[in-house]
């Protein structure tokens, strides 16, 4: 399915999506490098850089441990990728001499993870966000801190073709469309159109 702005937009922002084909091919310490450095220039609260990645290549020492923490469902495709990164982040900053609780910590990941699946796709390489796996494993498995939250699972891979895929994703194997953002964006207060265009056509 092709996807389309509504407005222009850089098309690497409509190209990035989320297959679950993979083919599991070793994925070049060069190009994780540049996905990795990619996230470091991601914004922060207090540019206190809040993320860290563990991660875990296709069939190293640390690749069924990653693998077994996946839902069962998601293991049947993910287990496929070349690269398994476990996306964490920092709960707490120092301000002003002070350890306080980082409130931003969720959001500046997701900053840096968006950084690193925008360069990835530029090297030809795609990214698949997990949620379904199980955190309390993945604490006690990959021996992480309390003071840092489990964000999620990304999957990295180049996309293969979809015979290399379990047969029950099949039929959901294409990009996905977005709400136009006369449903997300409004003005001071939900439901209040945000643009001219909208308010003259309600």
């Amino acid at each position: 399915m092709a996807r389309t702005p509504d407005h222009p937009v850089e098309p690497l922002f409509v190209d990035r999506w989320s297959p679950r084909s993979f083919t599991g091919e070793p994925v070049p310490d060069a190009v994780l490098a540049s996905a990795f450095e990619a996230a470091r220039w991601a914004p922060s609260a207090s540019n206190v850089q809040p993320w860290r990645f563990l991660i875990a290549r296709h069939g190293d020492a640390h690749w069924d441990i990653f693998v077994s923490l996946l839902a069962p469902r998601n293991a049947l495709w993910a287990s496929r990728a070349s690269a398994l990164i476990v996306v964490l982040s920092e709960l707490k900053l120092e301000r002003r001499g002070a350890i306080v609780d980082n409130d931003s910590h969720s959001f500046d990941a997701g900053a840096a993870w968006t950084n690193f699946a925008h360069q990835a796709l530029l090297l030809g390489w795609h990214t698949h966000g997990i949620g379904g796996f199980n955190r309390d494993a993945a604490r006690e498995k990959l021996a992480v801190p309390g003071d840092f939250a489990i964000e999620t699972i990304v999957a990295l891979g180049r996309q293969g073709a979809l015979d290399t895929l379990h047969a029950d994703f099949h039929a959901g194997e294409s990009p996905s469309t977005r709400r136009p953002i006369a449903e997300t964006v409004f003005a001071g207060r939900l439901g209040q159109p945000a643009f001219a265009s909208e308010r003259d056509a309600a």
